[in-house]
């Protein structure tokens, strides 16, 4: 019998540089990216339509090059730009979720793509500091428009789990700050 092989490594290509993203990152962003996928899936029930979790490369520019990227969480609606393993076209919402190894890059090239492809929402996701910051598209630029860090204790002044977020472009589509970092302990 053939012996398998551990040959799987998960990649980007940005520029023509391939970056390696094995091995996986911490199982709180694995949590997170859940979380975030379960709700968009529950509220997108006879959509067009479809939440993906780290499992789709997006091929930000198709007609220049080869290049992708693999968003932790992203939202489409326009199903022919599904071909494969990959999708062409805009994505309306992407949450990349933070590690060590790929904050740097999720905070400033990566935003830079998705800015630059005109994904209107972009949601930058810590679960070590239960945090989330969350910026809109507006006239081609960035602007945060929301910044939350959990605070779960009900006799904290602060306390701020039961707000509720949702997306600009899908207000149906809502969440609570402690539904986003279920099972994520300080």
């Amino acid at each position: 019998m053939a012996e398998l092989k551990e040959d799987y490594r998960k990649e980007e290509r940005i520029n023509g540089i391939v970056y390696d993203m094995s091995p996986s990152a911490d199982y709180r962003h694995g949590i997170v990216n859940s979380n975030i996928h379960a709700i968009l899936k529950q509220h997108l029930k006879n959509s067009l339509c479809l939440s993906f979790m780290e499992n789709l490369d997006y091929r930000y520019q198709p007609e220049k090059n080869n290049d992708y990227v693999i968003p932790d969480v992203m939202l489409i609606c326009d199903r022919k730009h599904l071909k494969g393993g990959a999708y062409t076209g805009v994505p309306r919402f992407i949450a990349e979720t933070l590690s060590p190894a790929t904050a740097l890059k999720d905070k400033t090239v990566k935003k830079e793509i998705y800015q630059a492809a005109g994904v209107s929402e972009y949601w930058i996701v810590s679960p070590k500091e239960r945090a989330v910051e969350i910026y809109y598209l507006e006239q081609d630029n960035y602007i945060l428009k929301y910044s939350y860090i959990l605070q779960d204790d009900p006799e904290d002044i602060y306390y701020n789990a039961d707000t509720v977020i949702y997306l600009r472009e899908f207000p149906n589509i809502t969440m609570k700050l402690e539904e986003i970092f279920e099972n994520i302990e300080v």
